[in-house]
């Protein structure tokens, strides 16, 4: 996968793109990551990049024309325009299912913004906008890193074990279930006897019910949306059970 930034803060990059699991994905090959400054494509005499907003309005608005020739300098480079995202908080709300979609890209662009916000012609340019969520950041700098390390870690053979991105929390619709490791017994605090009885049958069981059990008492929204299967109604319906047998 090629990914390439367009941002006026490069350097808030260095340390994120090039340590722990993105900067591996690099050195492997796997990842190819290049951040243009737009500035660097003005034609303003004084390498503004921005201006203010016709009609007026408080704040400034980044010009069209830097982020035009810096997109254009990347895609021929690129050799394909790819996914062009926008970093904006109107845009759609980034989740696990984002980052699913967005890795099967082999090209994406991030356009991270500031000041007031865009001149609407860069809207054309664009064939995604997503919002980290629902709040304003200074700029668009953060937002992109939380989406490329989402994103990156999804890629075949970027993990040490490519099933450890299929259990995580939201890939499956439930959150992800209790983990333990060593030692069996920490201060008293002991890992269920059922982790430790080598039947795989009932830790797959366990597990499952400790998902739903998580969902439920975290984030019973997920369940709205989320197509139970025969067993996991039954499991529900367990954990329910014991839910109202505490509370009497």
């Amino acid at each position: 996968m090629r990914i390439d930034i367009l941002s006026l803060f490069p350097e808030m990059f260095t340390g994120p793109l090039t340590e722990s699991i993105v900067g591996k994905a690099v050195e492997k090959g796997i990842l190819d990551i290049e951040v243009t400054n737009f500035r660097d494509y003005t034609t303003d005499r004084q390498n503004h990049v921005d201006d203010y907003s016709y009609g007026g309005g408080a704040g400034m608005l980044l010009q069209a024309q830097p982020i035009f020739d810096a997109l254009d300098a990347v895609q021929q480079k690129a050799l394909t325009p790819g996914k062009v995202i926008l970093l904006d908080p109107a845009g759609r709300r980034f989740d696990q299912h984002v980052a699913e979609e967005l890795a099967h890209e082999q090209h994406l662009t991030f356009i991270c913004g500031h000041y007031e916000g865009y001149d609407e012609r860069i809207r054309t340019r664009v064939t995604d906008e997503i919002s980290l969520g629902d709040y304003v950041l200074t700029g668009g700098e953060l937002g992109a890193m939380v989406m490329i390390d989402a994103t990156v870690r999804l890629l075949p053979d970027v993990l040490g074990n490519d099933s450890s991105a299929m259990d995580d929390s939201f890939s499956t619709g439930l959150l992800e279930y209790p983990q333990y490791t060593r030692p069996a017994d920490f201060r008293g605090l002991k890992v269920p006897d059922v982790l430790l009885s080598g039947d795989h049958q009932r830790i797959a069981r366990w597990r499952t019910k400790e998902a739903l059990r998580r969902t439920l008492e975290r984030r019973p929204d997920l369940l709205e949306n989320y197509a139970l299967s025969s067993e996991e109604r039954h499991l529900l319906r367990e954990i329910k059970e014991e839910m109202n047998c505490q509370d009497e």
